[in-house]
């Protein structure tokens, strides 16, 4: 049974839980970030054309306020009149616009990069239980957004009050100005106004975005048996590592054994060890290791010799050398030619003699009994 503290969410969040929370569409979100860098680029775009602004809008505004008494009584003119008007106010505001799209598209690659889930939107009927929404709505989440929205109309209210107070005077002097000196100083007050409130944002949001962050990793924290889980499946079950093993030696055994019915001879301990030897002279330099095995594995191995009429010799001092240093499909090594050229030469000579028998007047070849293995390659060896 786990501890209590390891079913506490005491452990950061590993680098596969923040993959898969992005791939259920879970980033981090400001939407603080977001207002300020979009009243930012709208407060840059209207300082960088503030001269170009003034002249399209005075030009509006003139246009739009003059009127011909023939005009008054044709729809038809009034209704062109506002359509051009229109259309000039929008073309006016388009490079604005622009900006403000930009910085809203921007802004969630500054907190982590954009992110397409299709996860995030399927259709979730949870989401349209009344209890749950009414539990969000009550939220501590929920009342913070909503105390963070009172703070931010209070702020607002007081960049206005200021900018209003300050310029009180200019503002009942516009009354009595020509519209050609009214409006540029209009446009300046209410750029001021804006900068102001812009700087009111940069403060929330370099408060938010902190706290949202932390929010974000809080959330996905993870209890220590999670972490375990999670340790277990990127380096795979232990058992059914071991039982995928199992099955890869069986196989490979498989392989081995289907390769003892072809070989020349099979060199024994004689119970412990067991060597399978093959030598094709158009396809080998020296004679291949086809199978090896100890004990069991060696069992089976002469057993399969016997089925098949595969000659057995029992030299333990070369069985133990060539199972010790040669692996299964290497050849024999130039420390052993001497020793493995004895048993290949007897072995010709045996199948000579079994072909031609004593009609061709040969004596049976006298099995060797031991061969001369190099020091050091006998790991049975007494030292």
């Amino acid at each position: 049974m786990a501890e209590e503290s390891d079913l506490e969410k005491t452990e950061p969040a590993s680098a596969r839980r923040i993959e898969q929370a992005r791939e259920e569409g879970q980033v981090p979100q400001s939407r603080e970030l977001m207002a300020f860098l979009v009243m930012a680029a709208g407060a840059g775009g209207i300082w960088a054309l503030s001269g170009w602004f003034a002249s399209r809008a005075q030009n509006i505004f003139r246009r739009g306020l003059t009127l011909d008494r023939q005009d008054a009584f044709d729809t038809s003119v009034i209704g062109l009149n506002l359509l051009s008007l229109g259309t000039e106010a929008l073309t006016m505001l388009a490079p604005l616009f622009m900006a403000t799209i930009v910085a809203a598209i921007l802004t969630p690659f500054l907190l982590g990069g954009w992110v397409i889930s299709p996860k995030a939107l399927a259709l979730k009927f949870d989401r349209m239980d009344p209890l749950k929404g009414l539990k969000r709505m009550l939220s501590w989440q929920s009342i913070a957004e909503m105390v963070k929205g009172i703070l931010k109309a209070f702020m607002l209210v007081g960049v206005v009050f200021w900018v209003v107070s300050n310029e009180r005077d200019n503002l009942f002097a516009m009354l009595t100005q020509p519209i050609e000196v009214a409006l540029p100083s209009f446009g300046k007050m209410l750029l001021y106004a804006f900068m102001a409130f812009v700087g009111v944002l940069a403060v929330v949001a370099l408060i938010d975005v902190p706290f949202q962050l932390w929010r974000y990793y809080q959330q996905l924290r993870m209890t220590r048996e999670e972490l375990r889980k999670e340790m277990k499946e990127l380096e795979g079950d232990p058992q059914l590592k071991a039982r995928i093993r199992s099955q890869q030696r069986e196989l490979a055994r498989n392989r081995m054994m289907s390769e003892v019915p072809k070989a020349d001879v099979v060199v024994t301990n004689p119970t412990h060890f067991a060597v399978a030897l093959k030598y094709d002279s158009t396809k080998m330099g020296a004679p291949q290791v086809v199978a090896k095995g100890m004990n069991l594995v060696a069992q089976k191995i002469r057993d399969l010799a016997g089925e098949h009429n595969v000659p057995v010799i029992e030299l333990p001092p070369l069985a133990r050398a060539l199972h010790r240093h040669v692996d299964i499909g290497e050849t024999v090594p130039a420390a052993l030619y001497t020793a493995v050229a004895e048993v290949m030469a007897y072995i010709y000579q045996m199948n000579s003699f079994m072909a031609q028998g004593t009609a061709g007047g040969l004596l049976p070849p006298v099995a060797p009994v031991a061969v001369a293995v190099p020091t050091g390659l006998d790991p049975g060896e007494i030292r």
